[in-house]
């Protein structure tokens, strides 16, 4: 039942393939207008007009939706002529999906619904340096406690995360981490400060782990794709991006990177390695970083913040911010993470400041990209979320 990695569009919205071959495509279509019709419902006949599919095709994706339990009906609609619509709705009960975010010194797991509404949450320390086997440990029996907690089963760590067992609406776990790393093949490069990682099959241990279906990615990207889908503050993004407008997630916690989004769809790049925003050089004798350059914006920044110069911090930000606006042209700026957290206002005045002067200097000033803060702590975990959720609904992941 599962989405492509593509959807085509018209300009009056998504169409759908009269093809069985493509089935999972026009249901995820389908499943996405349920999703946006909300609890008011939309007719099998509005689907129709809405997908291109004909009448005989979303009778039969509604009618398997309604049999898994996907679908419900939501009431009846009065016609213009003849007897009153059956209209549907999804159910968001009947999908979760777990997002973890795995920082440098925290883990936070999020247990989401279709609707990617938060149903549980549970926040550990973790050493991402202990070693993989530690780490995995805590993964797997925190996943397995907020699973168990929730949707039933035992949880417990010892042995096999018993909290996944008969949780039948768990349709996988997205992780999410600092990079560079591999998403196709969910394996760990170089993590900056953690060096030891580099080249560990993350995806693959963990679905060993925890016997359910396993997405790796960054936390920028993560990030980023949950502000596209529209939850964890994705508003801002929507109102301002737009549905297939382009906006940088700039994320500056305990490091800092950059989740892109061009066209309404992550940006990865062909080696799935876009979005080292933080290791771009603005210093060439600057301060070393633990990647092992030199003046790198992310040892700049939290150096700054270090010494409890935060406007510094911001202003360093906002160069860096202007360096992907000029190169991208981009129509939003979003800042997020624990350090801009502490500071948010700050922070988005810093890095206005520097975007609004590139622009008079380039003679745009009336365009100058806007400068939002968004999401809060679970920004990453329910972004993470989405890695498992946005294939559903028909929403390219990479």
């Amino acid at each position: 039942m599962g989405g492509v990695n593509s959807v085509s569009r018209t300009k009056s919205g998504p169409v759908g393939a009269n093809l069985f071959a493509v089935r999972s495509h026009n249901t995820a279509l389908v499943l996405d207008l349920l999703r946006g019709a909300g609890t008011a419902g939309i007719s099998r006949l509005e689907l129709a007009e809405r997908t291109g599919l004909t009448p005989q095709a979303v009778s039969k994706i509604t009618a398997r939706l309604r049999e898994t339990g996907f679908a419900a009906e939501a009431g009846r609609r009065a016609s213009t002529g003849g007897k009153p619509r059956t209209v549907l709705r999804l159910v968001p009960e009947a999908g979760h999906a777990v997002g973890v975010h795995l920082d440098r010194d925290e883990l936070r797991a999020v247990l989401v619904d279709l609707d990617g509404a938060v149903v549980g949450e549970r926040c550990a320390a973790l050493d991402l340096g202990g070693g993989a086997q530690a780490v995995l440990g805590v993964v797997a029996g925190e996943v397995s406690e907020l699973v168990g907690e929730v949707l039933g089963g035992h949880g417990g760590s010892a042995g096999p995360p018993a909290g996944l067992a008969g949780a039948g609406s768990l349709l996988g776990v997205g992780v999410a981490l600092p990079g560079p790393l591999d998403h196709a093949r969910g394996v760990l490069h170089r993590v900056t400060g953690f060096p030891e990682w580099d080249g560990f099959p993350l995806r693959d241990a963990l679905v060993e782990r925890l016997g359910v279906p396993v997405v790796v990615d960054k936390d920028t990207n993560a990030a980023a794709l949950g502000l596209a889908v529209g939850v964890c503050g994705g508003a801002a993004a929507g109102r301002e991006g737009g549905a297939d407008g382009s906006f940088a997630y700039l994320h500056l916690g305990t490091g800092l990177g950059a989740g892109l989004v061009i066209g309404g769809d992550v940006h990865r790049g062909a080696r799935t390695g876009a979005g080292e925003f933080g290791h771009q050089v603005v210093q060439l004798d600057g301060p070393a970083c633990e990647c092992g350059d030199r003046g790198c914006v992310e040892v700049l920044c939290l150096g700054a913040v270090a010494r409890g110069e935060v406007r510094e911090a911001a202003r360093v930000l906002g160069v860096g911010a202007g360096n992907l606006v000029g190169l991208l042209d981009i129509d939003l700026v979003l800042l997020g993470g624990r350090t801009v957290a502490g500071a948010p206002e700050v922070f988005v005045e810093g890095v206005a400041e520097v975007l609004a002067a590139r622009a008079r200097r380039e003679g745009v000033a009336e365009g100058c990209v806007p400068v939002r803060v968004v999401g809060g702590e679970r920004v990453v975990a329910e972004g993470a979320a989405q890695l498992l959720l946005a294939p559903v609904f028909g929403r390219a992941v990479g």
